[in-house]
């Protein structure tokens, strides 16, 4: 197998998570025979600092000839001041709409070893196994007229969706489901807004297509207290880009850190694929991130890029393994430590890859 991956580090935490989730996928190559070639290019802050902008052309280009895009994250305290379209966060938006990925999937599963650090009580959490489909290139983020007036003190956003929009994240929502529990919750706030009035239809009229497939509505908000009180009646979840942006992040809770969740963008010509964590300036440098989401969204580029799924499924196992024998990155460490190791994010990523080692050569 080979495979052109475009690595964006970006800032913070973001190039100390991704060179832990590029060396896993080098030992992957390395226990396969398979050929991955890495890129790397400058996004978000750093790119603002050396380029002028936060997404270089010669980093969109270098994108547009690969077969997947890992990103780390992008963002840092020194550019807040900057106008919207010029923030690191611009680069990232950008980047996403020039390669047309309209579905990110967030997945979101309780790991038993991390029950101590959600504020949940272990018999909620126990199980849960949430894939967020989240429409990505529409609503709030992306419509237009947006402004802020700083004259006259006014603000607005528009949020907008086609029916051709919503239907085609709506179908992928529900072929992942057909291979899963059969279940998509689809969440809207179809009592207030108009948009999510043609966001409840149009994924009613995809259900036909999906007999199989069963259908439920949530409206946000309710679906925000849901999901602290009962997550594992949840199989997959389809939501607009900012709800979904929103409960996604939430999900954190049911994992025990936001740095243990992967994504994947899919649907546009080149799969985009990003630990969903921020930044974390604070810590940047310091060998305190957690690398986990990145190594996990190294799985899934296995799986959604080059259809390896004995080796995404073994990075999986791995972590959960390396989690069972009490290895910890200090975010994933509540009180007590007794019969925990605490390891620095290069250590963790070490125990990873060695476990994945392990992993295959038992398979």
């Amino acid at each position: 197998m080979k495979l052109k991956i475009l690595v964006t580090a970006g800032d913070g935490i973001g190039p100390e998570v991704t060179n832990e989730a590029v060396a896993v996928l080098q030992e992957i190559a390395t226990l396969g025979g398979h050929e991955f070639t890495f890129t790397e290019k400058r996004i978000g802050g750093i790119a603002i600092t050396t380029d002028g902008a936060p997404l270089p052309q010669d980093t969109l280009d270098a994108a547009l000839v690969s077969d997947a895009v890992l990103l780390g994250a992008v963002g840092g305290n020194e550019f807040n001041s900057l106008a919207p379209d010029k923030r690191p966060e611009a680069g990232l938006l950008a980047i996403r709409a020039a390669l047309g990925g309209f579905a990110n999937l967030r997945p979101a599963f309780a790991f038993k070893e991390l029950a101590v650090n959600s504020p949940l009580r272990p018999e909620i959490i126990e199980g849960a196994d949430i894939l967020f489909v989240r429409e990505l290139l529409g609503g709030a983020y992306f419509g237009k007229p947006r402004e802020w007036n700083r004259q006259t003190g006014v603000a607005f956003n528009t949020m907008i969706y086609t029916r051709d929009e919503v239907a085609r994240v709506a179908r992928i929502a529900f072929k992942l489901a057909a291979a899963r529990r059969k279940k998509v919750t689809s969440v809207d706030k179809a009592n207030v807004l108009e948009v999510s009035q043609l966001w409840r239809a149009v994924v009613i009229e995809v259900a036909k297509e999906f007999p199989e497939v069963t259908l439920e509505h949530q409206y946000v908000d309710a679906m925000a207290m849901h999901l602290m009180n009962r997550p594992r009646d949840f199989d997959v979840v389809l939501t607009e880009n900012l709800f979904g942006d929103i409960l996604s992040d939430e999900s954190g809770v049911i994992t025990g850190s936001l740095g243990m969740l992967p994504s994947a963008t899919i649907g546009g010509k080149v799969n985009l694929y990003e630990p969903i964590h921020g930044s974390a300036p604070d810590i940047a440098g310091k060998g305190l991130a957690n690398p986990m989401g990145a190594i996990l969204t190294a799985a899934l580029i296995l799986r959604h890029s080059a259809g390896l799924e004995r080796e995404a499924e073994a990075i999986e196992q791995a972590a959960r393994k390396v989690l069972e024998q009490g290895f910890r990155t200090a975010d994933l460490v509540r009180g007590n430590t007794a019969g925990l190791t605490v390891l620095s994010t290069a250590e963790m990523g070490a125990k990873v890859r060695a476990t994945v080692k392990e992993v295959l050569a038992r398979a």
